[in-house]
């Protein structure tokens, strides 16, 4: 039965490594889940284990390698978690045959890059990015076998296991329409009760609990936004693609006026943070590593160009998140499923619903917004260039960002009751466009620009 949405915020905004929350921080969070298991079995079975098997099959399998996953396994193999994971560490992982060893009590089992099997094309199982972790004895009998679905987002579940109980939350909605009931019903402003819900669903002591762990996402946004704008060099992969952020960023300052320079700014701004996590560095998924670099730009420009309060930048935040909410309850965010409009495309509707919000739009003006810039996002595949979050990723987090303005734009200058259209349909037609796309469009590296391009 669907109880609704009762999602955390910073189940949404994780910190992680890039390049991507489901190829990355997903299957960090599994094979560390896994490593939590093998320390739970008796001591006399795990004294026989021998070897730890990963099986990746679907997009995990087609473009692992480029996103980085077989590194983010092993890493959650040896205990990392994505928050507190040394970037610099992980980006040797398995690399020359590099042998990982992974300490279980007093046993220690070797993994290495020879243990991963790569199962590309069709499969059974429910969900594109799947990976499977055994660990096998000496005649390699399976001791302990998990399979795990990387759903978006960073988001996981576990095969086979009852979905627990969601969290009680006061205010319960399923999409935006029940959303605007409710805000009318107790006749409370929408972060009010968005605040109430983040209370209950993530277990918080306070609101000012909840605000420092904003807080800190949005220091952590802003932070790779920094860094992006300070380096410049090649991007990891074969593609040999360049940053362009740093001298985005140098040509506005030194040659563009009024509105150019905005454009500019706001585009090196979001250029910033994804090649940042195109680099594999710590991103905030926003709702996917993907698409981590359209809110920090927006962010970026809200305060350090608009010096808006960090207080309104919260409440903006809680906007987008429940845009997120929204469209990863009733459709998807993981380009694996939908495409990239669902990345891309919903990165983009969270941004306009914040920057509408901060400007004192009324909550139908919010979802106008957000409905805009979703909209011309739908049917966006996913065809990164040889599997490596770099091409056409980067540039599409920057044109997301100026959409999102726009859309936020044209919502501020419309009458909501003259619409035709809501958000929750657009995100319904963003599930079935995302059904009726060719699985080779949806994060495979075997269709589209990943195709058509010379760089592959």
């Amino acid at each position: 039965m669907d109880r609704g949405i009762s999602t955390s915020v910073f189940e949404l905004f994780k910190i992680g490594p890039g390049p991507s929350s489901s190829h990355t921080i997903g299957p960090m969070r599994a094979a560390a889940d896994f490593r939590s298991r093998l320390l739970a079995l008796p001591p006399e079975t795990l004294t026989r284990g021998t070897r730890i098997e990963l099986a990746f099959f679907g997009s995990l399998a087609d473009t692992g390698r480029g996103h980085g996953s077989d590194r983010a396994a092993a890493a959650g193999l040896l205990g990392d978690v994505p928050e507190q994971c040394d970037t610099g560490r992980l980006a040797g992982l398995l690399a020359g045959g590099r042998i990982c060893e992974v300490a279980l009590r007093d046993r220690v089992i070797a993994f290495s890059a020879a243990d991963i099997l790569w199962n590309r094309g069709k499969h059974e199982y429910p969900f594109q990015n799947t990976m499977r972790l055994r660990l096998l004895d000496a005649s390699g009998v399976p001791l302990l076998e998990e399979v795990y679905y990387s759903i978006g987002g960073g988001f996981i579940q576990r095969a086979g296991t009852v979905a627990e109980d969601p969290p009680i939350v006061p205010y319960r909605y399923r999409n935006m329409d029940g959303f605007k009931l409710l805000v009318l019903k107790y006749g409370l402003l929408p972060v009010r009760l968005l605040m109430a819900n983040e209370i209950a669903a993530g277990g918080h002591a306070s609101e000012a609990e909840v605000n420092d762990r904003l807080d800190r996402i949005i220091d952590t946004m802003l932070a790779a936004v920094e860094r992006g704008l300070q380096t410049e060099g090649v991007l990891p992969g074969p593609i040999g693609l360049a940053r362009r952020a740093a001298q985005v960023y140098g040509r506005a300052q030194a040659g563009c006026h009024g509105h150019d320079r905005f454009l500019m700014e706001l585009n090196a701004f979001a250029l910033a943070v994804a090649e940042e996590n195109a680099a594999g560095n710590l991103v905030v998924t926003a709702p996917t590593s993907g698409s981590a670099g359209l809110i920090p730009g927006v962010l970026y420009h809200l305060e350090r160009r608009r010096r808006m309060s960090r207080a309104l930048l919260r409440e903006g935040l809680m906007m987008a998140a429940l845009i997120g909410f929204i469209a990863r309850h009733n459709a998807s965010i993981s380009g694996a499923e939908v495409g990239c409009q669902g990345e891309i495309g919903v990165a983009s509707a969270m941004a306009a619903a914040l920057l509408a919000h901060v400007h004192g739009c009324s909550l139908p003006l919010i979802e106008s917004a957000a409905e805009i810039a979703l909209e011309h996002h739908l049917g966006m595949t996913c065809d990164p260039i040889e599997g490596y979050v770099q091409i056409p990723c980067i540039e599409r987090n920057a044109v997301g960002a100026v959409t999102a303005y726009n859309a936020y734009l044209l919502a501020s200058v419309s009458d909501p009751d003259k619409r035709k259209v809501s958000f929750d349909e657009v995100v319904a037609a963003m599930l079935l466009t995302g059904r009726e796309m060719s699985a080779t469009l949806k994060e495979t590296s075997r269709g589209g620009l990943a195709l058509c391009s010379l760089c592959s």
